[in-house]
C-alpha cells in the first residue's frame, strides 16, 4: 500500500511504473491494469502509461546513454521512464517532477534507489539538448517503434510508412457511432455542439470529435443515442449490409460494437460468439444499454461441433484476432509486446478461423474478413491463399484503411459464395 497521497504526481508517478513493468514483464493493457488505481488518480496515470509506452524506443534510448549498467528492478527503470516521458511532455516544472519522483522511488524497495533517481533524472535534464540531438542517428529512438515493426511497414508501404508511425504515436481519435433508431446523425452533432463539444461529420452515422471527453458527457449516452466506436470500425456494417430479417453471425464479437452497429442498421437474427464468458458478458452489457438484442454464447467460432445447429448464415462477420498494428496508438504496449514471429501465429489461426467459418456460409452468402491490423501476411495475403485453396469463394470488395486523424488502421474482404 502506498502512502503518497493519492492526488500527487508522486502516486501517479509510481502507479503508472508499476503497471509499465508488469506489460515488460508480458501483461496487457487490455487486462485492466489501469482500472486497479484508485479513481482519482486514474487519468493522470493513464496519460502516463498510455504516454510512456508510445515513447518507449525514445525513453529506452535516453536510458542507455544515461545508465552504466542495467538496472536490477524492473520498477525502478520503468519509473525512470515514466518521469522522462513527464519531463519532456511537461517541461515547465523539471525540478518538480524529479523531486515527485523521488518520492515514488521510496516506494520502491525500501527507497534504496532514489538517490539513483535523482541523479539520472538530473544528468538528463544537464545532458538534454545532446540527448535530443543524439535521437535522429537511432531508427528506434526517432521513430518510437521495434526496428522489426519498421521494416514491415517500410515494405508494405514504402510511400507512407513515415505516416503510419506518425499516426502510431499520436494519441487517438475519439469516433462516435449515433445509434439511427433513435437519433438522427446531424441533429445529434448539433446536441453536442450545445453541449460545447466539437465535432464533424464523417460517412453514414459517424462522427469524429475534435478532443476526446469522457462518456458520461456524451448527451444521451446512457440512453442508447451513441456509442464510442472507431469511424474505421464502423465500416463493418456497411460492408457487410445484411438484409432485415437475415441470419447474422459475428464471429469474435466482444466487445459488441460491430454487433451493435448491425443491430441498428437491420432487424437480424443475429448469433454473437466469443472466446471467453467474460467478454460476452461486455456484449450483452452493450446490447443492454442500446435496447438492442441477440443470441451471444461462448464458444471457440472455428469449433463448429460446440455452437453451430447446422443451419447455414446468410452473413458472417469474421472480425479475427491480429497483430492490432492499426490500432496500435490504443494500445501502445503492442509495439513492444509483439515479436516478429507473431505475425506468422495470427496469420496461422485466422486462416484456421476463415476455413472453418466459410462452412457456415449459405451459397449466396457473404463472409466479411476483418482486421485492425496494416501488416499484409494477416491482410491481402490471407485472402489471395484463402482464394487460391477455395474455389466457391469470390471476392467481391477489399479495402485497406491506414490510419489517419480520423479512424484506426482496418483491413476489410468482402467475400461471397458461390455454388
Amino acid at each position: 500500500m502506498s502512502r503518497l497521497p493519492y492526488t500527487s504526481l508522486a502516486y501517479a508517478l509510481l502507479q503508472a511504473a508499476r503497471i509499465d513493468a508488469a506489460v515488460f514483464a508480458g501483461q496487457s493493457l487490455a487486462e485492466g491494469l489501469i482500472g486497479r488505481v484508485d479513481a482519482v488518480a486514474r487519468p493522470a496515470v493513464q496519460d502516463l502509461v498510455y504516454g510512456s509506452l508510445r515513447q518507449y524506443g525514445r525513453g529506452d534510448f535516453f536510458l542507455s546513454r544515461l545508465l552504466d549498467r542495467p538496472l536490477p528492478v524492473e520498477d525502478v527503470r520503468a519509473l525512470l521512464l515514466v518521469a522522462l516521458y513527464r519531463l519532456e511532455t511537461w517541461p515547465d516544472a523539471p525540478h518538480t517532477v524529479v523531486d515527485q519522483a523521488v518520492l515514488a522511488a521510496g516506494e520502491i524497495v525500501g527507497g534504496k534507489f532514489k538517490g539513483l533517481v535523482n541523479a539520472v533524472l538530473r544528468n538528463f535534464l544537464r545532458q538534454q539538448e545532446a540527448l535530443l540531438a543524439a535521437v535522429d542517428t537511432d531508427p528506434v529512438a526517432k521513430t518510437r517503434h521495434p526496428a522489426w515493426w519498421l521494416a514491415e511497414l517500410q515494405a508494405a508501404y514504402p510511400e507512407h510508412w513515415e505516416s503510419i508511425v506518425q499516426a502510431g504515436n499520436a494519441p487517438p481519435p475519439m469516433g462516435l457511432r449515433v445509434n439511427v433508431r433513435r437519433a438522427e446523425p446531424a441533429a445529434y452533432l448539433a446536441r453536442l455542439a450545445a453541449a460545447g463539444i466539437q465535432g464533424h461529420a464523417l460517412a453514414d452515422a459517424a462522427i469524429a470529435l475534435a478532443w476526446p471527453v469522457p462518456v458520461e458527457q456524451l448527451p444521451g449516452f446512457a440512453q442508447g443515442e451513441v456509442s464510442v466506436q472507431d469511424p474505421g470500425a464502423q465500416r463493418a456494417a456497411a460492408l457487410l449490409a445484411p438484409m432485415a430479417g437475415s441470419r447474422v453471425l459475428d464471429a469474435c464479437a466482444a466487445p459488441g460494437g460491430k454487433t451493435a452497429h448491425l443491430l441498428e442498421c437491420a432487424d437480424l437474427d443475429l448469433l454473437a460468439l466469443d472466446l471467453k464468458p467474460a467478454r460476452c458478458r461486455r456484449i450483452e452489457e452493450n446490447l443492454g444499454r442500446l435496447g438492442l438484442q441477440a443470441r451471444v454464447q461462448a464458444a471457440d467460432c472455428a469449433q463448429l461441433s460446440r455452437w453451430w445447429d447446422g443451419q447455414p448464415f446468410d452473413a458472417v462477420l469474421a472480425d479475427v484476432p491480429c497483430t492490432a498494428s492499426g490500432v496500435v496508438r490504443r494500445n501502445p504496449d503492442a509495439k513492444w509486446l509483439r515479436r516478429p514471429e507473431d505475425i506468422a501465429s495470427f496469420a496461422s489461426a485466422q486462416a484456421r478461423i476463415l476455413d472453418a467459418l466459410w462452412q457456415v456460409v449459405r451459397p449466396g452468402g457473404k463472409l466479411l474478413y476483418a482486421t485492425c491490423s496494416v501488416f499484409p501476411a494477416e491482410n491481402s495475403q490471407q485472402i489471395e491463399q484463402f482464394l487460391t485453396r477455395t474455389p466457391a469463394a469470390q471476392r467481391v470488395h477489399e479495402e485497406q484503411l491506414l490510419p489517419t486523424a480520423d479512424h484506426d488502421g482496418f483491413f476489410y474482404c468482402l467475400l461471397e459464395k458461390h455454388c
